[in-house]
């Protein structure tokens, strides 16, 4: 199953790939979301514990409600997108494990840890938001990733009284290239990585 990527698909994903902070007035359709989770939810999780939960933010309701949780540098760029993606976790995700990990008793391993459960939750999620990255990319859509907001305030409108609680916010649509800032620079192998 391990087919190599062309340069083309290569450069989709990464080296031509940009953050967006500007958008064309172009909308994403349910299709497209339901599209882009059909993808995001197949990237592989710790025991397939799938913690990650999405809110498409895209109504003028639900971006008045997100619109005082963020950060004054956030607030031009996602009150333009077309959707904004809350990706939150569910910090009792492993109420799904008997579902979702049959093969042992999966469940117990964060029932009895609440910081093990914790950590697994934010990590995996972090995870699922990198691929749903990579599925909007492989669709032809634009993302723009973000923390600048104050998640006690997001979860007191969106999460209020459930177990779901957020981790990062996405911008997603149809990018405007002509505001694309000059590609930042990157560490080098000899600066990020080591051979042991």
């Amino acid at each position: 199953m391990s087919l190599a990527l062309d340069e083309k698909a290569l450069a989709t994903l990464f080296s031509e790939a940009r953050t967006h902070g500007s958008w064309r007035d172009q909308p994403v359709s349910d299709e497209q979301l339901a599209e882009l989770y059909a993808l995001t939810r197949m990237g592989p999780t710790s025991a397939n514990c799938s913690p990650a939960r999405f809110v498409f933010v895209r109504s003028a309701e639900g971006k008045e409600k997100l619109k005082p949780t963020l950060s004054s540098g956030n607030l031009d760029k996602t009150m333009s997108a077309p959707v904004t993606v809350i990706v939150a976790y569910d910090r009792e995700f492993y109420e799904a494990l008997p579902r979702l990990f049959p093969h042992g008793d999966a469940r117990s391993w964060f029932t009895s840890s609440p910081e093990f459960a914790e950590q697994t939750a934010l990590r995996n999620s972090s995870m699922q938001a990198a691929y749903l990255i990579l599925a909007a990319r492989a669709m032809g859509l634009d993302t723009g990733p973000m923390s600048g907001f104050d998640r006690a305030k997001l979860d007191a409108a969106f999460f209020a009284g459930s177990t779901w609680t957020a981790n990062l916010l996405i911008n997603l649509g149809y990018g405007n290239p002509e505001k694309l800032y000059p590609r930042l620079p990157r560490l080098a192998f000899e600066e990020a990585c080591t051979l042991a």
